[in-house]
């Protein structure tokens, strides 16, 4: 059997590209014939996956095309001729007041557990801001009520959220291309075998579309302009983007959208010829659909019956383009006021990355800088509501009295002799301390917890550097404290995570 393997990854994560080089090795131990070399796309090339997806695949077609010529008759489709669209709207005559938002997939009272194609629609409670109003970051702690929702969660679950494009972007949008957002439509596939949207209504407004399916703020892929290009009446804005979707132009890409951040409203509004002329049929095929954010729960049923709480960090950061860049789902959450009338955001649970130990006497060591700390909250409040002993958490932040979250509840269970909390703020003296540095310092203590009383170790937090400093001071602790050797430290650390007494959750 002749085989090509393409992985598609991320290098900010231990095992980039894991199952792409499993599968590669697997399929040349059972006799197969590799066409090319394993391609590991990184997302965190400034190029994109498409860095090493785009020669490979050159490179891939000739030898297919060598082992298996075209028949007669048939030709490779030239560049510039679009595929049909996947799908096709059929606009209704009627009036737009018939297809209402009312139409919507998610409820108030589910009879199953909610899930993402019937989310329940949890009332926000609160939206309280965390963090110091001098804090560069806006930090929101969020909850919902989830009473009568069926839901059910574990310290270590996660909370997915779809979030909704800004009414302005929405509005924006709609006019750029000509779209009326009161009309409604059908979506119908070219081919049999393709399913519609089970997230979209059937009508749909057109507002719907924009506003909770299509993401408009994403940042276009190469094959946005490719598709862009097809689309295009213009000569002089074809001819540009023609040039961004070619091989040779995805510097001029990288530089123009990639780094920047530049969305896809942004785009379309510097192609405005093209965006005009853009066909609502291609519409799917062209902008991504919105995709649902994780949150770590940060609260337990135990301790907030009927509530599920978030920390949210709102996204926003500075690029050299005048308006500055921010998260979709942080800064639509951080807009919602359920002080100013009724909120609902979509949910629904899904088992997180990390499980706690059942038993009463097993110590647990938790590791959480920042927002990393959320999902611990929760394991904490668990823990102490079924009388579970050794909790030990490491925060780090920046300032005490900035974004030290939760410091009372901390505080109030160490009196109670239920946490010992070990800090690290990072810019109160000169010198920086972290979480890592703290580990160090209670190297006998961590060294005992693991290897005399079978502790568990956890986590969470942002994967740039942080988990890498972690695991080095932890191998540091083990040669000094345990006596090994730096492989039998190594081995020592393996162990611990194939035998789940080390789990992280971390993300980019």
């Amino acid at each position: 059997m002749d085989f090509a393997v393409v992985g598609l990854g991320d290098s900010s994560y231990a095992k980039f590209n894991f199952v792409a080089k499993k599968l590669h090795r697997r399929l040349l131990q059972l006799g197969g014939t590799a066409l090319l070399p394993v391609c590991l796309g990184d997302e965190q090339h400034e190029l994109g996956p498409d860095a090493a997806v785009d020669p490979w695949l050159h490179d891939l077609w000739e030898k297919v095309l060598g082992l298996h010529p075209l028949p007669l008759g048939l030709s490779v489709i030239p560049p510039g001729v679009p595929l049909p669209s996947k799908f096709t709207m059929q606009f209704l005559p009627e009036s737009p007041r018939s297809c209402s938002e009312e139409q919507r997939v998610a409820r108030t009272d589910p009879p199953s557990p909610p899930s993402e194609l019937q989310p329940f629609l949890a009332p926000m409670v609160t939206n309280q801001r965390v963090t110091g109003p001098s804090h560069f970051q806006d930090v929101r702690l969020i909850e919902f009520d989830i009473a009568g929702s069926g839901i059910s969660f574990a310290a270590g679950d996660v909370v997915l959220i779809p979030p909704q494009n800004a009414a302005s972007h929405v509005q924006q949008f709609c006019q750029v291309l000509g779209l009326d957002p009161e009309q409604c439509f059908t979506l119908q596939p070219r081919e049999p075998d393709v399913p519609c949207p089970t997230r979209l209504p059937q009508p749909c407004s057109v507002r719907h579309l924009v506003s909770q399916y299509l993401d408009i703020v994403s940042v276009p892929r190469r094959s946005f302009f490719e598709l862009l290009a097809c689309l295009s009446p213009s000569e002089l804005e074809r001819d540009k983007l023609l040039e961004l979707s070619s091989a040779a132009g995805q510097e001029e890409l990288s530089q123009y959208c990639t780094r920047p951040r530049r969305t896809v409203l942004e785009v379309l509004c510097d192609f405005p010829c093209t965006a005009a002329a853009i066909p609502p049929d291609y519409l799917l095929d062209l902008i991504p659909p919105i995709r649902p954010r994780a949150f770590s729960i940060a609260s337990s049923l135990l301790a907030h019956p009927s509530r599920l709480q978030i920390l949210v960090a709102v996204v926003q950061y500075q690029t050299r383009l005048r308006e500055p860049r921010r998260g979709l789902c942080s800064s639509w959450l951080a807009s919602l006021h359920p002080g100013q009338g009724p909120v609902q955001v979509p949910l629904w649970i899904r088992s997180g990355g990390l499980t706690f130990p059942e038993t009463a006497d097993t110590p647990v060591i938790m590791v959480g800088p920042g927002t990393g700390v959320a999902p611990f909250r929760a394991a904490i409040q668990e823990r102490v509501a079924q009388s579970q002993s050794g909790n030990f958490l490491f925060f780090g932040c920046r300032w005490r009295d900035q974004d030290f979250y939760w410091e009372a509840e901390w505080k109030e269970l160490e009196k109670r002799g239920c946490l010992t909390l070990i800090t690290a703020f990072s810019r109160e003296q000169k010198q920086k301390v972290y979480v890592q540095h703290r580990l160090r310092e209670l190297g006998p203590l961590v060294w005992e917890l693991l290897d005399r009383w079978g502790a568990y170790f956890y986590l969470a937090g942002n994967a740039k550097y942080m988990p890498a400093d972690v695991s080095e001071a932890l191998t540091s602790i083990f040669q000094e404290e345990g006596g090994l050797s730096g492989p039998d430290a190594a081995a020592y650390l393996a162990r611990l995570q194939r035998t789940l007494r080390f789990q992280t959750e971390t993300w980019a």
